[in-house]
C-alpha cells in the first residue's frame, strides 16, 4: 500500500506543479487519488469523477502556465500553455498545440509587437543577414522590381 501511496504522491505533485491548491484540497486530492489507484489495484470498477454539470477540460479556457512578463527572455521563450522553453515558439505552437500565432496571441492578449521569437536570437539572425548582405540584395532586387514596373 506505501507504494499506491507515492504513486499518488507523484500524480497529485504533477498536477499541484501546474495548478495551485490550499492545504485542504491538496491533501483531499492525495486521499481521492489513492483511493481510485487502490480501487484499480483490486481490480474494482472506478466511478467517474466528472460530474454532468462540471464542463470537460477541452471545454474550460486554458489559464497560462507563466505569466506574459516571464515568457519572453532574452534568450528563450517560453511557451505560455505548456511551458517549454525554446529559441522561437512559431513552429512549436502549430505542431504541439495546433495554433497560429496569431491564434496564440489573441488567446493570451499578447502584443502584435511582441516578437514570438528570444531577442538574442532574432539580433544573431539579423547579424547574419547583414553578415551576408542580404539587406543590400533586397534594395536590388526592389530597385529593380521598380524599374521594370517603369518601363
Amino acid at each position: 500500500m506505501s507504494k499506491l501511496l507515492e504513486m499518488a504522491a507523484e500524480i497529485v505533485k504533477a498536477h499541484v506543479s501546474k495548478t495551485s491548491v490550499n492545504k485542504e484540497e491538496l491533501l483531499a486530492e492525495i486521499g481521492e487519488v489513492h483511493n481510485v489507484l487502490a480501487k484499480l489495484y483490486k481490480g474494482e470498477e472506478v466511478e467517474e469523477a466528472v460530474e454532468a454539470n462540471e464542463p470537460l477540460p477541452e471545454e474550460t479556457e486554458a489559464l497560462p502556465v507563466i505569466g506574459l512578463k516571464k515568457a519572453f527572455k532574452k534568450d528563450k521563450v517560453a511557451c505560455m500553455i505548456c511551458g517549454k522553453e525554446m529559441k522561437t515558439l512559431s513552429r512549436h505552437l502549430k505542431s504541439a498545440h495546433d495554433l497560429t500565432p496569431k491564434e496564440y496571441r489573441q488567446k493570451f492578449d499578447i502584443p502584435k509587437n511582441q516578437p514570438l521569437a528570444a531577442k538574442n536570437y532574432s539580433e544573431s539572425r539579423r547579424q547574419m543577414a547583414i553578415a551576408r548582405g542580404l539587406g543590400d540584395n533586397l534594395a536590388k532586387a526592389r530597385a529593380n522590381k521598380a524599374k521594370s514596373k517603369q518601363g
